[in-house]
């Protein structure tokens, strides 16, 4: 079934975009393992760079403990660029053809400005929230000498700043959401048909807005699994973040004709 909601733009044709089932998200899932198995030097060397940026932002939060739960947020949104290289992969496997880990670098000299362009969106996106959040939290208190779980503590848990609290998380939320439903297909749609980062982000945003129950499933998914891999001391991101890495790419075959 194709889709209800169309975007219109001036000189722009956006692809068609099929209606998904709720079971979809957990046949991504099952077949970005297989993709995984495929190819398991590759992806596990990017769950390794993955795993590498957790620990640079947990060395973050700790000198600067408001950047704790914006720069978990800020890996979520730059991950759909940072897992370009998994898609390639998972595009190669789908032509039976294998490559190397260097090899699959090369995705991004494909289409390398539109992939800069979104790069750019996703990064103002973050850059704002960061210094919104350092502002707010600077509000409520000094943060100097306390480790980033007594100050957050403080904050989200003392019952002083329930307002404060609900009105940060529900702006992140939004936030996030939005960038999520702008990023769910895009990268995968500029690697695989050469398409501007406008017409990946319409595109992006109107399979969001005709499937957006299993959307919101699969995004769900995307940060248990992601925050499952950070509870793990960020070794099950070496792993975790490779198999939602393939799976958002069949996420993309499946949603865009």
């Amino acid at each position: 079934m194709t889709s209800n909601f169309q975007l219109h733009l001036p000189g722009v044709t956006l692809p068609t975009i099929r209606r998904i089932s709720w079971r979809q998200p957990f046949s991504w899932l099952s077949r970005g393992l297989d993709d995984l198995k495929a190819n398991p030097g590759p992806s596990l060397a990017y769950g390794l760079l993955f795993g590498l940026s957790g620990d640079l932002i947990m060395l973050a939060a700790l000198r600067h403990p408001h950047l704790l739960t914006v720069a978990v947020s800020g890996f979520f949104l730059v991950a759909p660029l940072l897992a370009a290289g998994l898609y390639e992969l998972s595009r190669q496997t789908a032509c039976g053809r294998k490559i190397m880990f260097i090899e699959s670098l090369r995705c991004y000299q494909r289409n390398g400005q539109s992939l800069a362009l979104f790069g750019l969106v996703v990064g103002l996106a973050a850059l704002f929230w960061e210094r919104f959040s350092a502002i707010a939290f600077a509000l409520l208190g000094d943060s100097s000498g306390a480790s980033s779980g007594v100050f957050l503590g403080r904050i989200l848990l003392s019952g002083q700043y329930d307002v404060f609290v609900i009105t940060w998380f529900a702006l992140g939320g939004l936030l996030a959401l939005f960038i999520f439903a702008l990023s769910v297909v895009s990268v995968p749609l500029m690697l695989d048909r050469d398409s501007d980062f406008v017409t990946a982000m319409a595109t992006s945003l109107q399979a969001f807005m005709n499937n957006a129950g299993p959307l919101l499933l699969w995004a769900a998914l995307i940060v248990f699994l992601g925050l499952l891999g950070f509870a793990t001391l960020l070794f099950g991101l070496v792993v975790i973040m490779p198999i939602v890495g393939h799976a958002s790419w069949h996420a993309y075959r499946d949603l865009v004709e």
